[in-house]
């Protein structure tokens, strides 16, 4: 059973799983509302200093492929995969947060989660809801940092303003607006030729390391 995490609680990622190739998956949704979630590969001063290491829709993997963007998967709005073997030294901190794209405010979130996923079993999950929040439009759900070795902290603490205000916050900078025309378009795999380390749309079984298809949450703690 996947052990149950609150708000500031923190664990040694070997307590939860001996493995290190892992799924992280998250659910938070609003009527009307559209929600990015991204990862922050931050330094030892939980700073941004690659932006190489920032994985949300228009960039959704890191140079060596240790963060890797997935998409909707198995329930989950969101989804990454993290390889905590290849992440390099200078990585200390993966910040794991959703922001409200356009007007909105986290108090109107339902009920959510950031849960940990390891050789398809649920190990770990942090529950969230809008009753927590105010008037925020990102929030830091959870943390995977490196004290020793690498640990899970659950965060759910409120941000005001959208990713922009995030990503400076981070110490990140916001690209300037292209021209319509000329907008970059996200990173997607083309239909029919899924990456390796994506779930394929239609298969009756999840990668080992990905998220049960179709199993029941864990009871509450």
């Amino acid at each position: 059973m996947a052990r149950e995490f609150q708000r500031g609680h923190k664990a040694k990622i070997s307590d939860l799983t001996a493995g290190t190739d892992l799924y992280v998956g998250v659910q938070i949704a609003a009527p009307g509302l559209s929600f990015d979630i991204s990862c922050f590969g931050l330094d030892a001063d939980e700073r941004l200093s690659d932006d190489r290491y920032f994985v949300f829709f228009n960039q959704p993997k890191s140079p060596e492929e240790s963060i890797q963007l997935l998409g909707t998967q198995a329930g989950d709005t969101e989804s990454f995969r993290v390889t905590l073997d290849k992440i390099p030294p200078q990585i200390q901190k993966l910040s794991f947060t959703a922001t409200i794209d356009g007007a909105g405010q986290m108090s109107q979130v339902g009920p959510g989660y950031i849960r940990i996923v390891a050789g398809g079993e649920e190990v770990a999950r942090y529950a969230f809801s809008g009753s927590e929040f105010s008037t925020e439009r990102a929030v830091m759900l959870g943390d995977f940092y490196l004290k020793d070795v690498w640990r899970f902290a659950a965060v759910g603490q409120g941000f005001d303003g959208g990713l922009e205000a995030l990503l400076r916050n981070f110490g990140g900078e916001v690209a300037e607006e292209e021209t319509p025309a000329a907008a970059p378009q996200p990173q997607q795999p083309q239909a029919g030729a899924a990456p390796g380390f994506a779930p394929p749309a239609q298969a009756t079984a999840p990668p080992a390391f990905g998220a049960p298809a179709g199993a029941p949450a864990p009871a509450p703690a």
